[in-house]
């Protein structure tokens, strides 16, 4: 990657979340709700641009006021929305989210179709896609056609140019017709990554063991990652690289909203690796690297909503510097 830019390039969906204005309730139980951006790779690419890297963002909105609102988002935080795609028959998605009394989401999804599920292979970006140093995708954009298609096709350009291939399954079993068809695309595309972040959750319902030691994980490690990481929430994660492998424990902080955190772990993670290739192959330098991600997730939790509680550089080492 030497001589290449230091963009992340985030692929996927973008929706709004309506979330409970109090917390520990049931959708039906909720007096009323707020809106909030929301989207797995629109998370990641905002923590990447918040932390004063380069971020653009790829995904197909409704050309509708919440469509419209969502792209002014990504622009108002210095995301790169020339990827953006807007589709005139479909709806931006919406998602309902409850949060639980420990914090902890339930989702109800609208979406049939929802205007990201319609983004085609010629509707990419593909100038701005081999731009990229990284290139950043989920598993939500491989459930229906055209969007799988348009998946596949930017993952091959991006891989052709040289990137980085990241991969966050954040799996939505709602979403998906089966476990079974979830569990079988998911892995469809595992080969590919370079990099492949799984939360304790994913681990299990994966390898249909709920476990977290090294031989339950190592079941999903293939010679041609760079990097496997398992998130532990609030424990921190453990990460396998190809010459070595340990463990990071998170900042201790007041949680409040879980939502975003892994998508601004990753964020983080992304913008150091992009900007230090190298401390993929250097475990001193990968650790501290984790550290800055993980405090980075940790601050995400200590408010409502993902992008607005998403960290500043100087936010993250301030918590690292005071722990």
């Amino acid at each position: 990657m030497s001589g290449r830019s230091e963009l992340v390039v985030s692929f996927g969906e973008m929706l709004i979340d309506f979330v409970p204005t109090v917390a520990g309730v049931s959708l039906v139980e909720a007096p009323a709700f707020l809106k909030a951006p929301g989207g797995a790779s629109a998370n990641v690419a905002i923590a990447v641009a918040r932390l004063g890297g380069g971020a653009a963002f790829v995904g197909k909105l409704g050309d509708d006021e919440f469509g419209r609102m969502l792209a002014s988002i990504l622009c108002d935080n210095g995301v790169d929305g020339g990827g953006v795609v807007f589709d005139a028959g479909a709806r931006t998605a919406l998602a309902f989210v409850t949060l639980r009394a420990d914090g902890e989401r339930e989702f109800m999804f609208y979406r049939n179709p929802s205007a990201d599920m319609l983004l085609t292979a010629a509707e990419l970006n593909v100038e701005l896609i081999k731009r990229a140093a990284v290139f950043h995708y989920g598993s939500i954009s491989l459930i229906a056609e055209p969007c799988r298609s348009a998946h596949l096709r930017a993952m091959e350009i991006a891989k052709e140019a040289g990137a980085l291939l990241s991969y966050d399954p954040n799996l939505r079993e709602a979403l998906w017709p089966s476990r079974e068809e979830a569990r079988t695309k998911i892995l469809s595309i595992w080969d590919q990554a370079d990099i492949v972040k799984v939360s304790e959750v994913e681990l299990e319902f994966l390898t249909g063991i709920d476990s977290v030691e090294d031989d339950v994980v190592m079941k999903l490690w293939r010679p041609t990652m760079k990097l496997l990481l398992v998130t532990l929430g609030d424990q921190g994660c453990k990460y396998y690289a190809r010459d070595f492998r340990g463990a990071v424990p998170s900042y201790k902080v007041q949680q409040v909203d879980t939502t975003g955190a892994g998508d601004a772990f990753v964020g983080a993670l992304l913008r150091k690796i992009v900007q230090d290739p190298s401390s993929l192959q250097d475990q001193k330098r990968l650790e501290e690297a984790i550290k800055f991600a993980n405090a980075c997730g940790a601050i995400t939790t200590t408010k409502k909503g993902a992008i607005p509680s998403l960290p500043s550089e100087v936010e993250v080492l301030q918590l690292m510097e005071s722990a």
